[in-house]
């Protein structure tokens, strides 16, 4: 969400990003405007335009039955960020109620499968320490003004308790810890851990109470997914001979897929913990998708005005001893493209044959970009992962080998776990890993 508010918000002056633009709202109106948009209905907004069906996010109250009343946020419970700045004499300080970015379009949020895979890249735990370092020491270059105001949103914000009855307030006495939190999210969704051990945690707590109720076929039927799509790529740009494509089993595994998650969010399960996810997540991706007063205070610059975000985490990570994971380049640009595909999955875009020849036909179609994007997913998530799935022969099983990691990205360095705490072995989700972890 905060990528979106920095391209709603006016762009400040060089040498400020609209990332700078949006870690100068002070924390409260940030905070505050979550709920507005999470108010606003986001995806469930979607279903009507596309489908008659429930929207995806378990029930069509999900958000009606937990968004602070309109009422409210009408009269009493403003951000300003969606207002124009009052009328003065003097000049504002840099920051301080932008112009409006309003809330009359309806601004969707990432899925939970974004969250999983910008967290997999180590930025969570790096910036962790960014903050730690510059609120209890002077470890680190001299911070200006702006890197302050960053270091006091996101120590606000994602690292204490959020204020009472909003809708990012997931912690509790029942469930303290934020990142066991996510972790069980992560693990209910799509039966996946997060490929770096959590500090100060000892075994794997997120598991013990999810019991037979993971997805821990996800990650099979995504791969199927992937090598049928590029099966239908392959063979949309031949013009002569048999063509083995079979867009029934496509719709066949989006079904699938589909009804997966959307049975993870019966009566709006998970739905406030994916959006609380997702939008933590996003602020971490837009401090180093910009040149932002952090990253140049950290010396972290990429060469670029464009330059990939995965190379300035690197950077950042270097200066705290917290070395990202090797496929973060790939990873940043996975969760962007595969959340709008994950959307319309749940919203049974592909269920009929039909549709599911969209996401690999190219020639003769009005619209290629579907097919482009899905092609650009394939060789994105063949880089990360290492699995292979261009190459058909791998469909066919083999004996069991060495159990290894289902995970796509490879442990973050010991140094970042507390004294006395050993590493977890990474979850191999109950079965032979569809997913294979480059070797260091």
């Amino acid at each position: 969400m905060f990528r979106t508010l920095a391209t709603l918000v006016a762009a400040p002056n060089d040498p400020f990003t609209p990332a700078d633009a949006v870690f100068t709202f002070h924390p409260e109106q940030l905070s505050r405007w979550l709920d507005e948009i999470w108010a606003s209905g986001g995806v469930s907004t979607l279903a009507p335009i596309f489908t008659d069906n429930p929207v995806p996010l378990g029930d069509p109250a999900a958000i009606r039955m937990t968004a602070i009343p309109s009422n409210l946020i009408l009269q009493s419970f403003q951000s300003g960020v969606a207002r124009p700045a009052p009328p003065t004499t003097f000049p504002l300080p840099f920051g301080y109620n932008p112009p409006a970015v309003g809330l009359g379009g309806k601004l969707l949020w990432d899925h939970m499968f974004y969250a999983y895979l910008l967290e997999s890249t180590g930025i969570f735990e790096i910036f962790a320490e960014v903050v730690r370092r510059y609120v209890v020491g002077e470890s680190l270059p001299a911070p200006s003004v702006e890197t302050m105001a960053w270091v006091r949103a996101t120590e606000e914000l994602f690292f204490r308790d959020p204020p009472l009855f909003r809708v990012g307030g997931l912690t509790s006495q029942l469930r303290p810890d934020a990142r066991v939190n996510r972790r069980n999210a992560y693990w209910r969704m799509f039966g996946l851990d997060l490929p770096h051990p959590t500090p100060g945690v000892a075994g794997q707590p997120w598991k013990r109470d999810a019991v037979a109720t993971s997805n821990t076929r996800f990650i099979e039927m995504w791969n199927e997914l992937l090598r049928q799509v590029w099966l239908g790529i392959e063979n949309d740009r031949n013009t002569s001979g048999s063509n083995p494509t079979d867009s029934s089993y496509v719709a066949y595994l989006c079904q699938t897929i589909g009804e997966m998650l959307r049975l993870r969010r019966l009566g709006g399960m998970l739905s406030r913990e994916e959006f609380s996810n997702v939008c933590m997540l996003s602020w971490f991706h837009l401090t180093v998708e910009h040149e932002s007063a952090v990253v140049r205070d950290l010396s972290a610059n990429a060469g670029l005005a464009g330059g990939n975000p995965a190379d300035r985490l690197a950077t950042v990570g270097a200066r705290v001893g917290v070395a990202p994971s090797r496929q973060a380049r790939e990873l940043f640009e996975l969760g962007t493209v595969v959340s709008p595909l994950l959307w319309s999955i749940e919203l049974r875009m592909f269920d009929a044959p039909q549709q599911a020849e969209l996401l690999y036909r190219s020639r003769d179609i009005v619209d290629p970009r579907p097919a482009q994007t899905m092609n650009r997913i394939i060789d994105l998530w063949q880089s990360a992962t290492g699995e292979r799935v261009k190459d058909l022969a791998v469909t066919v099983r083999k004996p069991a080998a060495q159990v290894r990691s289902a995970q796509p990205s490879k442990l973050l360095p010991t140094s970042v776990l507390s004294a006395g705490n050993a590493p977890t072995a990474p979850s191999t989700n109950g079965h032979h890993p569809a997913v294979r972890v480059p070797r260091p």
